[in-house]
């Protein structure tokens, strides 16, 4: 198993849960999304804060078979990329 922790900001709780859904899993609680041969377990941050300006944040601890981690993590890296102007 490999153990793989991300934090993330700018992206909403409820979204990053649809988005692992939307990945296979099936929300088992409100903080833990399981799949096959994965579970991640998402924990709300204190906000980022820059000034005036507040980016929530949110802490994914991720347990995956070794096998599944690469491509896993590229489709879900895929969900969450965002572009700027």
């Amino acid at each position: 198993m490999r153990h793989i922790v991300r934090e993330m900001r700018g992206i909403p709780f409820f979204l990053l849960r649809e988005y692992l859904e939307e990945l296979g899993g099936k929300a088992v609680s409100d903080d833990r999304v399981e799949g096959s041969g994965w579970s991640v377990r998402l924990t709300r941050m204190e906000p980022f804060r820059l000034g005036s300006l507040s980016v929530g944040q949110t802490c994914l601890e991720i347990e995956i078979e070794e096998n599944q981690a690469d491509e896993f993590m590229e489709r879900f890296s895929m969900k969450t990329l965002r572009a700027g102007a």
